[in-house]
């Protein structure tokens, strides 16, 4: 399918034919939804941790009589029914909360997320994106001339030189990945996605 280009100064250049089977998938909502929830479960550390009754620094001494004082029975202040008890099923740190997902449905579906985003008109596609001096003013320039500025933007480039590196950090509307970075997640919660010629080769080439 074709696709349009423009230049960083957000002029109309030569569109380029990207593939049908990247760009040009059905949506698939399960799929799509299945792989972002297995990515931000794959990223979580699983290092929580609570007590259980037997790990509550209190004594096992019978707090009081099991008879005659009109309160419910208790055989020990560590019980989960007592206020400062320990929990009956504790999350421990090595609980896995980690969810497989096979390679070829995580390809379909970014191709999916990605034939959605050209669907909506959110994908922008430019030829390059170099800047010569590290400066944030110069990238928000960039970005403002491609009419990108009162969005939350990602950008995809095959490379991340120091001088977009540095002039990105201190926007915090703008988030710059490279090729083999890009994730269902930030495809997904980025309204505009900029992404270069050479990384739009980069990643036919990785789903191929």
């Amino acid at each position: 399918m074709e696709i349009k280009v423009i230049n960083s100064n957000g002029k109309a250049a030569a569109s380029i034919n990207a593939s049908d089977e990247l760009f040009g998938k059905d949506y698939n909502e399960a799929l799509v939804h299945q792989i972002v929830v297995a990515y931000q479960a794959n990223a979580r550390s699983g290092n929580r941790k609570q007590k259980g009754r037997s790990e509550i620094a209190k004594s096992t001494r019978k707090p009081f009589a099991q008879k005659g004082t009109g309160r419910a029975r208790a055989g020990m202040a560590s019980s989960p029914l007592w206020r400062g008890g320990g929990k009956i099923f504790p999350n421990t740190p090595d609980e896995n909360f980690s969810q497989k997902v096979n390679r070829k449905m995580y390809r379909a579906g970014l191709a999916s997320i990605l034939s959605q985003l050209v669907r909506e008109d959110r994908l922008t596609v430019v030829e390059d994106l170099t800047l010569e001096t590290p400066k944030t003013k110069v990238l928000a320039q960039k970005i403002k001339n491609m009419g990108l500025s009162n969005e939350r933007v990602l950008i995809i480039t095959d490379n991340i030189d120091d001088n977009l590196y540095l002039s990105s950090r201190n926007l915090p509307t703008v988030l710059v990945l490279e090729a083999h970075q890009a994730d269902p997640v930030s495809l997904v919660r980025y309204p505009k996605v900029l992404v270069t010629k050479k990384a739009i080769a980069q990643i036919e080439e990785m789903l191929a």
